[in-house]
């Protein structure tokens, strides 16, 4: 079934979300890789740090606003774009495997995190993470990089542009095209669609 769904990200929206689910995104996405997640985590450790005498909320507080990016509802697309050419706002903007953020991940979803956009498996702890946070794994299709460029209008640097292709990025997409292979519910499309040819065959 095919969704227009637009960011940020709620639990109104992802409760509606079902793995198998074409979705097109629309708004604000933003793009880390795991160099960059590494900081995420280390930014963290210092916020957590600093509010040690703290209870749980100020701590949960003060990490998020540790992050160079507001977390809550928001989208990472797990990707390193290449150099854009002139007059474009980015290069070829394929997804990356997002298993290298899978020890990453469980953190920022208890943090508010809504959505992530990539490609692959994830663990289980990043699925339980998922149904905790009524969050959602979408997958973007591998190799179409340069077709997935032209749903990208914007590209703005937000942090770690000693990181080069691995910075911190905001993007502003139009109909950028996924699917759902984890939701909220735990139903994983790489689970479920193996079985259903395995029937069939």
């Amino acid at each position: 079934m095919d969704k227009h769904i637009v960011t940020p990200i709620t639990a109104e929206v992802t409760k509606d979300l079902r793995a198998g689910d074409y979705v097109y995104i629309s708004g604000t996405v933003y793009v880390a890789r795991d160099a960059a997640h590494k900081r995420f985590m280390e930014a963290l450790d210092k916020a957590e740090e600093c509010s040690i005498e703290k209870g749980q909320e100020e701590v949960e507080r003060k990490q998020a606003g540790a992050l160079p990016f507001p977390v809550e509802n928001a989208v990472i697309y797990y990707m390193g774009p290449s150099p854009a050419r002139e007059g474009r706002p980015i290069g070829s903007a394929g997804p990356t495997t997002a298993s290298r953020m899978d020890k990453y991940a469980p953190r920022l979803l208890d943090l508010g995190l809504k959505a992530m956009i990539g490609k692959g498996k994830r663990t289980q702890s990043v699925m339980d993470a998922i149904i905790r946070n009524q969050a959602v794994y979408f997958a973007a299709v591998g190799g179409a990089g340069a077709l997935l460029s032209k749903c990208i209008k914007k590209s703005d640097l937000v942090c770690y542009d000693d990181l080069g292709a691995e910075a911190v990025l905001k993007l502003e997409v139009e109909d950028f095209p996924a699917v759902v292979v984890i939701d909220c519910q735990g139903n994983n499309l790489y689970e479920t669609a193996v079985r259903k040819y395995a029937k069939e065959v």
